[in-house]
């Protein structure tokens, strides 16, 4: 069982600042399920975010949470890592095989394996206790203002279309066609790709990426990049498109010979 205190005065301070600095919300009220057992993990979590508007709602288990999930889906999943029954990765890699819904890791190990094992199993991000909830919340507010933002450019019927090898990018449709097949991609795998297709045969930096896809400033770690990209080079196999790598650099998206 992991454990992480929380001070209830630096909680007292950071709702006085959601207050004075909630993003309005731009569609209808989104849906969080979180999963840990440490109940004040929980509860600072289930408040931080319930006080920025989603509605919460929280599980000791793993288990007991993809056993909602499968009932009613969510807009966004938290998973602790190290859990009685499933662990995190175990439900993470249950979920995905049903849905694309986004993903956030929460684990007190800190091992590059762990690391690369809970983006591998298509988690969109990955956090590392002891933790700020507020730079917690900073990471779920970016996902979903990524989210809206193409939610916005489809109401208003924004059609942009981009073709690489047998690729095929839809993107009024949120979709990313390998000839006659939707590629099944994860959010955070469709806004990478599209991102690296409308710039075919430029190199492209992690950091760009990072700043880009997931909403981040350079100084954040850049192996969700690596990891993401590991991801859709397993899933463009036969498409005709390679993603290179740029040594010291970032990548480029390449049609094979």
């Amino acid at each position: 069982m992991e454990r992480h205190c929380f001070s209830r005065f630096a909680l007292l301070q950071w709702l006085q600042i959601l207050k004075s600095g909630r993003e309005v919300m731009t569609n209808e009220t989104k849906t969080i399920y979180i999963a840990d057992d440490d109940d004040n993990i929980r509860q600072i979590v289930r408040t931080f975010l319930a006080s920025d508007g989603y509605a919460i709602e929280d599980f000791p288990t793993g288990d007991l949470l993809l056993e909602r999930f499968r009932e009613k889906p969510c807009d966004l999943v938290i998973l602790d890592v190290m859990m009685p029954g499933s662990d995190g990765f175990a439900i993470c890699s249950e979920i995905r095989g049903i849905s694309t819904v986004p993903i956030i890791m929460l684990t007190a190990r800190d091992g590059e394996n762990d690391y690369a094992m809970g983006l591998g199993l298509g988690g969109d991000d990955y956090i590392t206790k002891p933790f700020s909830a507020m730079a917690l919340l900073m990471r779920v507010r970016a996902i979903f203002r990524r989210i809206d933002f193409e939610s916005r450019k489809h109401a208003a019927s924004v059609l942009r279309e981009a073709a690489s090898g047998n690729l095929r990018l839809d993107e009024d449709r949120r979709r990313i066609w390998n000839g006659d097949a939707v590629l099944a991609l994860t959010p955070t795998e469709y806004e990478v790709l599209k991102y690296m297709m409308l710039r075919k045969d430029q190199a492209v930096s992690r950091e760009e990426l990072l700043n880009a896809v997931w909403g981040f400033e350079t100084a954040v770690e850049t192996r969700a990049t690596d990891d993401t990209v590991r991801r859709l080079r397993q899933k463009l196999e036969g498409s005709g498109i390679s993603i290179a790598a740029v040594w010291g650099f970032g990548f480029r998206l390449e049609e094979r010979p």
